[in-house]
């Protein structure tokens, strides 16, 4: 979700003939998309269809082998899933691209804790039918605790010797272990993925191979490097406060969710 607009330029002022550009919307927008396909298959199939979240694995397995509806119903989910997985590296980056551009840490920093506390009730509603719950926090937490640790770390980039190195180390680790302790939503990929687009930003190639890597814990993720190592610099046609309805679109599309899974 990034903030503010630039442009890159290319190394010889042209591109290949072949090339697709993606800009800072369409990312956002393919972003909102694929999450919405995972929201789907967690909300209305899992919990409203096939109740998933009150059975265990060897039940649930039970099921599938004996009705072919539930069957059916779980390989759409685990698809929808799949397509799902593609949203965290987008996300991921733009939230990296936000922090360099931004021209207010400070405001980027509040807005994302206050989407991410608006969030949480629907959040929980959505994936575990109750209006709080500690199993697990949405994502946009952990989006600000890496707002936090992209802070640390540009404090410690570009100086010298192996403390700033095993500094930022220790930084990351400290994010790892607080989306760990807080169970928010896709949290060691995330940091992960963010640290290693901001420690490499300058370096295109490697920062998107040390992604895929890095994501392919969700299996369809590393595809998204694609349009990560395509992306021309542009925030888009989404300017000013038009921004904020990427960030809106999160606990409304949850809300909207939650209320089909109690009418099912």
């Amino acid at each position: 979700m990034a903030e503010e607009n630039y442009t890159l330029n290319d190394a010889r002022g042209r591109r290949p003939r072949f090339h697709m550009e993606m800009d800072g919307s369409v990312m956002k927008l393919v972003g909102c998309v694929t999450m919405l396909c995972y929201s789907v298959s967690r909300t209305v199939i899992q919990n409203g269809l096939l109740h998933a979240n009150g059975m265990s694995r060897q039940a649930l397995s039970d099921a599938m082998a004996s009705d072919p509806q539930v069957m059916s119903l779980a390989g759409l989910a685990s698809v929808l899933q799949l397509i799902g997985g593609l949203a965290i590296p987008l996300f991921a980056f733009l939230l990296v691209e936000g922090f360099v551009h931004t021209a207010s840490f400070k405001r980027y920093l509040l807005t994302m804790a206050a989407f991410a506390a608006v969030s949480e009730v629907p959040y929980d509603l959505a994936m575990y039918g109750r209006a709080w719950d500690m199993l697990g926090q949405n994502m946009l937490l952990s989006y600000v605790l890496c707002l936090v640790m992209l802070y640390g770390l540009r404090l410690l980039q570009g100086k010298k010797g192996l403390a700033p190195r095993l500094g930022q180390a220790v930084i990351v680790a400290a994010a790892v272990l607080w989306t760990m302790l807080l169970q928010s939503g896709f949290g060691l990929v995330t940091v992960l993925l963010t640290a290693v687009y901001y420690l490499w930003y300058d370096q295109k190639g490697v920062r998107v191979l040390l992604g895929c890597a890095v994501s392919i814990l969700y299996v369809t993720a590393p595809l998204s490097g694609y349009a990560i190592y395509n992306y021309n610099g542009s925030r888009g046609r989404v300017t000013g406060r038009k921004k904020y309805i990427f960030y809106a679109l999160y606990p409304v599309h949850l809300l909207i969710l939650a209320l089909i899974v109690r009418m099912l």
